[in-house]
């Protein structure tokens, strides 16, 4: 049942870096790890949160032209 509670945060995390802006995201990712520490193994926290850190590192996939 974590694999699966993990793979969907990843998932979030994802989404929310396609459709979000760079702010936005953070925030939206903060909140994604906030509320996985309660479900997911200390393993598995860990390895979300590394995931969550590389996704904030990239370039976001937004461009202000893209918003108007």
């Amino acid at each position: 049942m974590n694999n699966v509670l993990l793979q969907a945060c990843k998932e979030l995390i994802d989404d929310s870096k396609a459709r979000c802006a760079d702010m936005v995201f953070k925030e939206v990712s903060l909140e994604i790890l906030a509320r996985a520490k309660h479900v997911l193994n200390e393993k598995q926290f860990r390895e979300l949160t590394e995931y969550a850190a590389e996704r904030m590192e990239e370039k976001a996939s937004i461009s202000i032209n893209q918003l108007q």
